[in-house]
């Protein structure tokens, strides 16, 4: 991972900017490293840009597939200086050809894995029909089984750091977000169970709504196929040029691979059958149960902290015996969530 991660934030790489020498140069490093895996990766080209998405299949038992992906781009450079993108987003593709790795060396049961590296995530391509994401989905067909046939993406984004500053009780700095397991039949229960299965990384879920769609699984999540989106939430470093690799949080990562591994195996061996979408989902109380699991052990030194503690087990009070909210208070455990990103920052 390491070896990885300084090549992709090197000055050759320049930044990564989509369709420069730089975000090329990236990309061979990526095919490279999955070739190492004994993977075949293809590059499919983003019509009326010069940038390209890799895609790697892993074919399972039967035609349906999960498929992991991360972005690879940055910033680039401005006035002399570029933008390494340590944890925005190098350290995930460093996470994703470990687990390209894992899973080359023993296949999963059942369904078959793509792995892919989107370019064009950053603008000017965020949320166009250009974005690599996007791009991929409109065309899956023309490099590999169509979206129809994905019945779990992983989207892995600002995952390489301890969440907070150092020095801060494990249980905070371990967390990794979950967002939008409740938007498919089973998935929520999935996580639930294989939460804490992987020592270094506690994974906590939390409803899709509780920022605006932020990454690549937004087209996916427009297309109705299951998702689940993975974040430790912005840093201070975040889109600076101090998004370094000396920053990053090196076991973290390693469990967040171990830990995608497994949950890829578990969705590949459930049954055949498309794993169903629910389009009204909601996880109230399961964010705020991430919510208080992370604000108990900073209540103690933060008076904030004990604040939003109190707020979240009224709220939870407040949740119907299916976990919602009324929907005058929906959107309270966004503002507690991102009001603890802020503060940890």
């Amino acid at each position: 991972m390491r070896e990885l991660v300084h090549a992709l934030c090197s000055v050759a790489c320049a930044g990564r900017a989509p369709g420069t020498p730089g975000g090329v140069r990236a990309r061979q490093k990526i095919v490279e490293a999955l070739r190492a895996c004994g993977l075949d990766p293809a590059e499919q080209s983003i019509a009326g840009t010069r940038a390209a998405n890799v895609i790697a299949a892993l074919p399972g038992d039967i035609d349906r597939w999960v498929l992991v992906a991360a972005h690879y781009d940055h910033l680039g450079g401005h006035a002399g200086r570029f933008y390494p993108g340590a944890d925005d987003n190098a350290a995930a593709i460093a996470i994703l050809v470990d687990v390209a790795r894992g899973i080359a060396r023993r296949r999963p049961q059942g369904r078959g894995v793509l792995i892919a590296a989107f370019d064009a995530e950053e603008p000017p391509y965020f949320l166009t029909r250009e974005m690599g994401s996007s791009y991929y989905a409109d065309h899956a067909q023309k490099i590999g089984p169509p979206v129809e046939r994905i019945d779990m993406m992983v989207c892995m984004d600002l995952v390489g750091h301890a969440l907070g500053p150092s020095g801060l009780p494990s249980e905070v700095g371990q967390t990794l977000f979950a967002l939008g397991a409740e938007r498919s039949a089973g998935t929520l229960a999935t996580v639930q169970s294989l939460a804490q299965s992987e020592p270094g990384l506690i994974v906590r879920p939390a409803d899709a709504e509780i920022i605006p769609p932020l990454s690549d699984y937004d087209a996916f999540w427009r297309r109705r196929v299951p998702f689940l989106f993975l974040t430790a939430g912005r840093s201070a470093r975040y889109h600076t040029v101090n998004d370094t690799p000396e920053f990053l949080d090196w076991n973290k990562m390693a469990a967040t691979a171990r830990w995608i591994e497994r949950f890829v195996r578990a969705i590949c061996r459930q049954p055949a059958a498309a794993i169903p979408f629910v389009d009204d989902a909601r996880a109230d109380a399961t964010t705020l149960h991430s919510f208080i699991a992370l604000a108990g052990p900073l209540a103690p030194v933060a008076p904030l902290a004990r604040v939003a503690l109190e707020r979240a087990q009224k709220l939870l009070a407040a949740c119907d015996e299916k976990g919602r909210l009324p929907s005058a208070l929906r959107s309270a455990p966004a503002e507690l969530i991102l009001g603890l990103e802020s503060a940890l920052s």
